[in-house]
Order: structure tokens, then C-alpha cells, then sequence
């Protein structure tokens, strides 16, 4: 199938470590998945890491809530300072960089969804040497419009790296913040 096959061209960034998982059951009669690491021996010790998951579905009947036959589904995450996790507009610019990076890989797609969610916490008893802590995480869908979907696998993996606080590797998308401390 193409949009396999384009899947698994994707070029990714050197410091993901991409592999192909076993995909969802009874979501779509096709699917396939992929998971992403940043991977903290490329950046040193000082850097955290960002998680995510890909799946791109296919249904030949085209299903009426996806508007196409294909369906990507998403989710993306990576732990902050506390001080960027209260940000008002964190949600937004989160949502704006998974925009920003399948637009300047020139993703085609329709019907984007998502949300983005701040979770902020705080360690007490055992886990209160953890201190404070935040994270973001950001779950999308969209319709490709096409079976290519290399573009869309490597805005996504272009999100992950950003939420890592790694620097943007397209031009024209910027990071608010590249420093980010784990939990002390």
C-alpha cells in the first residue's frame, strides 16, 4: 500500500528513536502505528525527553466522521517547567506547532481535531523530593487528503522534538522556551 510505504520513508530527526508498533485494533480495517523517543544520549544529560504515537488508519468506505478513507490519529508529550506549564496560552501554542510543522513539511490534510492539556503536579510523602512538575500533552486527528503520508509523519516528529525543547529544525517555527528542567 503507498501510504505504507510513504509512512516508512519519513526522514526523522537523529535525536528520535521512530519504530513500528503494533497498531490499535477495531479502529479502521487498516492501520499502522509508530512510536517516538527523544533520545537523551543525542542531546546530554541536562535534556528531557518527549513521547509520542502516530497511527494512520485506512477505511475503503470513507467513513462520514473522517471526510476520506484515511484517518491520522496522534498524541504527543513531554515534560516542562513548572513555570511554562501555568502559561495561559501554552494550550494554543502547542496546538500551533503541530500546525506550523505539518504546514511547513506541506502535510494536505482536513478536519484537524485535538486537544491540548496541561497537567501540572506537585510530589507528597514518599514523592515529595519530586517537587513540582508539568507536562504537556497533545492528542490531534486529521484527514490526509491524499495517501502520502510522509509529510505528516515528519511534522509530527518535528512537534515531539519542539515539545522537547529541542530547536526547530524548519524555518519559521519558533520555540517560546528551549530550556527544560525534570522534576527536582
Amino acid at each position: 500500500m503507498a501510504a505504507v510505504e510513504a509512512v516508512r520513508r519519513a526522514a526523522t530527526r537523529p535525536e528520535l528513536t521512530v519504530t513500528e508498533i503494533s497498531a490499535p485494533e477495531n479502529l479502521a480495517p487498516y492501520a499502522l502505528a509508530l512510536a517516538a523517543d527523544v533520545t537523551p544520549a543525542r542531546h546530554g544529560n541536562d535534556s528531557l525527553l518527549g513521547t509520542g504515537r502516530f497511527i494512520l488508519l485506512h477505511d475503503p468506505s470513507a467513513p462520514d466522521a473522517w471526510g476520506g478513507t484515511f484517518r491520522i490519529v496522534c498524541f504527543a508529550q513531554a515534560p516542562l517547567e513548572p513555570e511554562i506549564g501555568i502559561d495561559p496560552f501554552l494550550a494554543e501554542v502547542t496546538w500551533s506547532w503541530l500546525v506550523d510543522a505539518l504546514d511547513a513539511r506541506g502535510a494536505k490534510y482536513t478536519s484537524a481535531s485535538g486537544t491540548a492539556t496541561k497537567i501540572l503536579s506537585t510530589g507528597f510523602g514518599e514523592l515529595a523530593s519530586q517537587g513540582d512538575g508539568a507536562q504537556i500533552e497533545l492528542r490531534a486527528s486529521w484527514t490526509p487528503t491524499d495517501a502520502e503520508a510522509t509529510a505528516h509523519v515528519e511534522g509530527w516528529t518535528e512537534l515531539l522534538c519542539m515539545l522537547a525543547g529541542l530547536p526547530p529544525a524548519i524555518e519559521g517555527v519558533s520555540l517560546l522556551s528551549a530550556h527544560r528542567a525534570g522534576r527536582e
